[in-house]
């Protein structure tokens, strides 16, 4: 390895910077309950207490176990936050308690705990995350069946299907994980005496999930991810401090996909080893700066063969090698920690083809020393033997073109130079005409301008002149020398002519990417995503390409296509219905109904399936693994994309359907209010005017015949206002607007509430002189109603109410002031919400919470506006103010 290989990876160095400063995660992980999680998560915490650390219980669960118990005293608990839900009080953890507290360490038992609806967070592991995020280092305790990939594997061996899980990737963080483990005849033993479950489930347990084929399945599996764990910290280990490997701590499996006839033999005898060791593997294709030569068939099946090993269960890359592929591929294998490569035997070729060809299997053997290679043969290679192309060059009758120009060109500046400069430095201009083919047309056609310039040299620069043959001995040597020169440096520089191109291309598709995720995150609907992705991907791999979701009938229909079309054949159509139904790839390439001229792939991983891409190249080939690469990223954007917008809608659907219900509440519970209030006073009243056996006075009768006006009248002030909140909701209250005077407005309000309004004095100062405004009068009238009907009810009796009135800038105010208690500064705009009473004695206030709302939406139906404010410098009474146009004959010129 060189001087550079052995730098930690900048990756390795970000996932440590990002580490700094966050709290580290230690997950105690069980086969199933009762092997003692939580005691030895309180076994450790004790530990570090008594060596000086500040530890709190955040939330352990003892379920009764007294040794448990035991080890809780001494440490502090954290008190839980009581929540009342569905008519019970329960208690969760204090998540900002905890966070205030700020302790070194937190307790935080049962990871995979859902916490009670209208907590900050669904599940215990997101408090978990946020609590790492201030600093706080988390013991925390969780069973293997709780992990999201694992839960349908223990709902087939158990039968038993858990609902609470936690991400993988919550396990993949974790700085250590500790397996607490007991055999299956100890953990059922415990499960017997009563220490896992109470005595009545105890025989239901042990035949269900206690089995015990189903507690060793579960250690098994609980011992495979602590394990895989534990070397994916070997890992990290390993890039961050430069250690090149193999570690021989875990065997793992690497096959190298290099020769095509070969490649699905590889896949599946890896398969085979990895199954018979129960380890992870791993299959890389390789692409190089420097043509390969091969023939899109055999490119076909490269990339076949890498499909077969995802659906085998391998994790598959593509790797980019800048020089020889060998050494891309035991980097790749160092830095996997990979103990075994698989790679297949060269075919036989003719020797001119080896000529400056990489015999793969060969190097890696010879260098990859350290690591335990396999070789794998064709099984065929006895047999007929598939055709082998002779040549594989470059085609273009125009590159050789340009390339004999070229020499002639070179050819005339010698000629010209001719008596100028010796015979032997005449040769440089024939190879810088060398080095120009190679820069400009490639490896073949600069090989062709070699052998041309070597030929034009010897027939006009080397004595005898005008022939091919060559008298002395010293020009022999230049003319040899001159044509291994040429082709040499020829071939350096088309290779790197190469590998300019191989970066010129990897940073056009980062670009793409680029572009495309910051298209795709703006978008702001699913239409802007698909648009923005057929386009994207057409542009990027040179294909045609479609986007389709599930229509009316169930059955993926067009949404999006570059370039536009609406419909497919029925073998298109039925590979696309395929890929959505199953989630796999459909159509050419893969192996289901290959026929289709179109390959067709899921957006999105599982039951979260958000549409299908399909692509299709003009000419009929299938995607190259490079390809491959570039569109599974941009799915995935396309998957994130549409599924960020359905978490959207969804949250903006479940917003309104909270704030209906909301609404709903405040309006059952002002109607049982505000309508029984005064019906019981209407009927109280009737009922006793009606009773024959009361000896009322007249002057008794009388006030029970006003009591049920003044109810009357405020009952229909109540329908008024909700019939006047109905138009607004529904658009229907259209202002007939004409000019109006203020004064007028402001009597009619005041007489028609003047049984209301009979315990205070209303003192009216509107001038004479005042603007007209251009309002609807009846309307504006039911504002200032409203707003005296409001300012009577928090203004104390005898008190005074003012209403006055002024021109100012074009417009007319109109100000209803009272002596109540006021409104406060953070309340004086949610009080125009609909049901919004200010907090301190609003049960005690008749009202609906609704008569200031209704005067908002008139007034802003006006154009106007309508504010409130204090009356007083200490805060005291309340100003309430309308702000409205004038009529366009009393407006300023």
């Amino acid at each position: 390895m060189t001087a550079t290989d052995l730098r930690p990876e900048p990756d390795a160095l970000l996932a440590q910077a990002r580490r700094e400063g966050r709290g580290r995660l230690k997950i105690f992980l069980g086969a199933a309950p009762g092997v003692g999680k939580t005691y030895a998560m309180l076994e450790a915490a004790r530990r570090l207490r008594a060596d000086g650390a500040d530890v709190v219980a955040a939330v352990v669960e003892t379920h009764g176990r007294a040794e448990t118990e035991a080890l809780l005293q001494g440490l502090d608990l954290l008190p839980k936050r009581a929540q009342f839900y569905r008519d019970r009080i329960l208690h969760e953890m204090d998540l900002e308690a905890l966070l205030e507290r700020r302790p070194q360490l937190a307790l935080i038992d049962e990871l995979a705990h859902s916490n009670i609806p209208g907590s900050r967070h669904d599940k215990r592991w997101q408090d978990v995350e946020e609590v790492l995020a201030a600093g706080i280092d988390v013991l925390t305790t969780m069973n293997v069946q709780h992990l999201e990939t694992l839960n349908d594997r223990v709902a087939r061996i158990s039968g038993v299907r858990v609902r609470e899980t936690v991400p993988d990737a919550v396990l993949d963080r974790a700085d250590e994980v500790e397996l607490v483990d007991l055999p299956t005849e100890e953990l059922i033993a415990r499960l017997r005496a009563g220490k896992v479950y109470v005595q009545d489930q105890i025989a239901r347990a042990v035949q269900n999930f206690f089995s015990k084929g189903n507690l060793t399945a579960l250690r098994e599996m609980a011992m495979r991810a602590a394990a895989d764990r534990v070397d994916a910290q070997l890992q990290e280990h390993m890039r961050a401090n430069a250690i090149g490997g193999p570690w021989p701590a875990q065997e793992r499996i690497l096959v190298a996909l290099t020769e095509s006839p070969v490649a699905r033999t590889l896949v599946r005898t890896a398969k085979r080893m990895a199954d018979r060791a129960r380890v992870d593997w791993i299959a890389v294709t390789v692409t190089s700066a420097t043509p390969s030569g091969l023939p899109e068939a055999d490119r076909d099946a490269l990339a076949q063969a890498l499909r077969l090993a995802d659906r085998l269960g391998a994790e598959v890359a593509t790797l980019h090698a800048a020089g020889p592929i060998a050494d891309e591929i035991l980097d790749y294998a160092r830095r996997r920690n990979v103990s075994r490569i698989l790679l297949g035997r060269a075919r036989p070729r003719p020797w001119w083809r080896r000529i400056g060809r990489e015999d793969v299997a060969r190097a890696v053997t010879n260098q990859g020393r350290d690591f335990e290679v396999t070789v794998v043969s064709d099984p065929d290679r006895g047999r007929s033997p598939a055709p082998i192309r002779v040549w594989s060059v470059d085609r273009d009758p125009r590159a050789y073109g340009k390339a004999t120009l070229t020499v002639l060109a070179a050819g005339l500046l010698a000629l010209a130079s001719d008596r100028i400069f010796p015979v032997t430095s005449l040769s440089l201009i024939f190879m810088t005409g060398v080095i120009v083919v190679a820069v400009r047309q490639g490896l073949w056609p600069s090989l062709y301008a070699s052998f041309l310039s070597f030929l034009t040299y010897n027939f006009f620069f080397t004595d005898p002149r005008n022939t091919f043959f060559v008298i002395r001995q010293d020009q022999i040597m230049t003319l040899v020398l001159f044509l291994v020169a040429s082709a040499l440096t020829g071939n350096l520089a088309a290779r790197l002519r190469d590998r300019a191109m191989a970066q010129r291309d990897i940073a056009m598709r980062t670009n793409l990417l680029y572009d495309f995720a910051r298209q795709v995150a703006g978008a702001g609907s699913s239409v802007a995503v698909l648009d923005a992705a057929t386009s994207h991907v057409s542009a990027a791999l040179g294909c045609d390409t479609v986007l389709m979701r599930p229509g009316p009938l169930g059955r993926p229909v067009i949404e999006a296509a570059e370039p536009a079309r609406d419909t497919l054949d029925l073998r298109d159509a039925s590979a696309a219905d395929y890929a959505w139904t199953h989630g796999e790839d459909a159509g050419r390439g893969s192996g289901t109904l290959p026929a289709s001229r179109w390959l067709f792939v899921p957006v999105g991983k599982g039951n979260k399936r958000q549409a299908v891409l399909g692509i299709a190249f003009p000419d009929g080939r299938s995607l190259a693994p490079m390809d491959r690469r570039l569109m599974d990223a941009m799915t995935d954007q396309i998957g994130v994309a549409l599924e960020r917008i359905a978490l959207q809608s969804d949250l903006e659907q479940a917003l309104v359907t909270s704030e209906a219900e909301r609404l709903r509440a405040a309006l059952l519970s002002s109607v049982s209010h505000d309508l029984r209030t005064p019906l019981v006073s209407i009927i109280g009243a009737a009922s006793s005017l009606a009773d024959p056996t009361l000896e009322l006075s007249a002057p008794a009768r009388a006030t029970m015949a006003e009591t049920i006006r003044e109810e009357g009248e405020r009952l229909d002030r109540y329908i008024q206002n909700l019939l006047d909140m109905t138009r607004l909701g529904h658009g229907a209250l259209v202002p007939k607007r004409v000019p109006a005077d203020l004064r007028e407005i402001a009597g009619s309000a005041r007489h028609r509430l003047r049984n209301a309004l009979s315990r205070h004095q209303i003192e009216v100062t509107v001038p004479v002189d005042i603007p007209t405004v251009l309002v609807d009068p009846l309307l504006i009238e039911q504002v200032v109603m409203n707003l005296l009907d409001n300012a009577a009810k928090y203004a104390p009796d005898g008190s005074s109410i003012h209403v006055t009135a002024h021109a100012e800038d074009g417009s007319a105010k109109l100000s209803v002031i009272d002596d109540g208690p006021g409104i406060p500064a953070d309340a004086r705009e949610k009080v125009f919400d609909m049901f919004y009473r200010v907090g301190e004695g609003d049960s005690q206030r008749a009202g609906t919470g609704l008569g200031l709302a209704i005067a908002r939406g008139i007034v802003e139906a006006h154009g106007g506006r309508i504010s409130a404010h204090a009356a007083k410098a200490e805060g005291r009474g309340t100003r309430m103010t309308l702000t409205l146009p004038l009529s366009a004959k009393d407006t300023p010129a």
